[in-house]
């Protein structure tokens, strides 16, 4: 679980340099990381992690490819809804959000209990982060203790994904409205799961909300020499990939979401992601930084992908 966690560190970090770099505007992630003294490759900020070394974060790609299917969703629901993010890590989409006036009915986040600690910390010390927080809130008090934080609109829940028992029952004393449209997002999480682990959860949300949307984003093609080579990179960080053998393409992506209670399945490699982007946002970030390594830069976007899935009753 440790280096589990040590993930969100390096997430973070890149997520931020990426920022600072002009790849995206995030005024809030400099309050939850510190800037990176090293320059990250090119082929880091734009796609995922490179095996050489592994350095798992956001990057351009991933960041508008997810963004896209939660404001698609938001729309839909003309944001009566709420937003499960699991394994939210230092993720700031709740204050970009309400930026936007995009705030669902009620936002969630969930992650291990030290690493939401470290979270409500920056949030209680710095203004910049609990304002919005504040503005957003009405009823009665907010009620933030060292592992979780309540208010009306927002919540960071302490919890182990591996329990879906545990997680209901946490976001449930948060409010949680199963009767609401709910989209839960995944961002590299079920891959540290082992595969009846990721499929309790699945099958969890899907049978939960009857009107439900899940988003995953993970590794894919992860049986070729590429794959197998970052699967050892973070076997050298004590880091194990346990539900890696989902990752073999986008239709064991996919079987995996139709086989635990989804009603439909769509995936796609962050190749074709970044093919999807505006032309001319794609020439302003290509112009950023020079990206010798085109082919490097093509293999790591083939081994990352978004996969997203709905069972809805409500016919949404």
């Amino acid at each position: 679980d440790e280096a589990v966690r040590g993930t969100c560190e390096d997430a973070s970090v890149c997520k931020r340099f990426a920022v600072s770099v002009g790849y995206w505007k995030d005024p809030y992630i400099q309050h939850f990381v510190r800037q990176a003294k090293e320059r990250k490759a090119p082929e880091i900020n734009r796609g995922k992690e490179t095996p050489f070394p592994l350095k798992p974060a956001g990057y351009y790609a991933r960041v508008h490819g997810v963004s896209y299917l939660i404001k698609a969703f938001l729309k839909k629901t003309e944001c009566n809804c709420q937003i499960v993010n699991l394994g939210a890590g230092m993720d700031t989409l709740f204050w970009r959000l309400k930026d936007e006036n995009l705030l669902p009915k009620k936002y969630f986040e969930v992650d291990f209990p030290m690493i939401v600690a470290r979270k409500i910390h920056n949030i209680k010390s710095k203004p910049p982060l609990s304002k919005p927080i504040m503005e957003s809130h009405s009823g009665d008090s907010l009620l933030i203790d060292s592992h979780s934080l309540d208010s009306s609109r927002y919540s960071i829940v302490g919890a182990d994904l591996r329990f879906s028992s545990d997680l209901e029952e946490k976001l449930k004393k948060h409010n949680l409205d199963v009767r609401l449209p709910t989209l839960l997002v995944a961002e590299c999480v079920l891959v540290y799961m082992t595969p009846q682990q990721s499929a309790e959860l699945l099958r969890w949300a899907a049978s939960t909300f009857p009107a439900v949307m899940f988003v995953n984003y993970e590794q894919v093609n992860m049986t070729d020499r590429f794959g197998q080579i970052m699967i050892e990179n973070l076997q050298r960080r004590q880091c194990s990939l346990a539900g890696v053998e989902l990752c073999k393409s986008l239709d064991s992506q996919r079987e995996r979401l139709l086989l635990n209670g989804w009603e439909t399945a769509s995936c796609v490699d962050m190749m074709k992601v970044y093919s999807f982007l505006p032309q001319a946002e794609v020439r302003r970030i290509e112009g950023l930084e020079f990206l010798d390594e085109k082919e490097l830069f093509e293999q790591l976007m083939q081994h990352y992908c978004i996969c997203w899935a709905s069972k809805d009753s409500s016919n949404l």
